[in-house]
């Protein structure tokens, strides 16, 4: 079985890769060493024109893994959406990044990706139905106001880190 330390940091990875793969802001916006991006598309049919996701804190998905292990048997497989059950624009994750780190990231709108839907976002009656499991940080700007100090305090991720004053 895997350790608690084994599952948070697959989960870490996990969410950096699908921030990468999915709007490339992500990626940028938690490092520091950027502060340009790119969004790829402003004409889908949604209210600011930019796609709709589902952004979950790292903290809830590792918790959601957790649940999901405790309560597993042998020969039964759970399958869960984890989300938040809430989409948030692309164009609100930039202002939430603005507000949370301070920087005034310059954006570059692209135009969008062929396949890319409008809006995806989880349904999590599932995982709160049979694991009572439901996302407690689910304030945007606040999640990524930690990930911003925690990624300025250690800028070459694990094993190094920087005292910062919190701004």
């Amino acid at each position: 079985m895997a350790s608690w330390r084994d599952v948070g940091e697959r989960q870490v990875r996990v969410v950096r890769r699908t921030g990468i793969e999915g709007e490339e802001l992500h990626e940028c916006s938690l490092s520091g060493v950027e502060v340009a991006r790119m969004v790829r598309g402003i004409d889908y049919k949604t209210p600011d024109g930019t796609c709709i996701r589902d952004y979950i804190d790292v903290t809830d998905l590792v918790d959601a893994h957790v649940k999901a292990l405790e309560k597993a048997m042998p020969g039964k497989v759970g399958i869960y959406n984890v989300g938040t059950g809430r989409g948030r624009s692309v164009k609100e994750f930039v202002e939430a990044c603005k507000k949370a780190t301070g920087v005034n990231i310059k954006v570059d709108f692209l135009p969008r990706r062929p396949g890319d839907y409008a809006e995806v976002f989880s349904d999590p009656s599932k995982i709160l139905l049979e694991l009572n499991w439901t996302a407690q940080y689910t304030d945007l700007q606040k999640s990524l106001g930690i990930a911003w100090r925690w990624q300025k305090s250690h800028r070459n991720g694990y094993g190094t880190s920087v005292t910062i004053a919190d701004s």
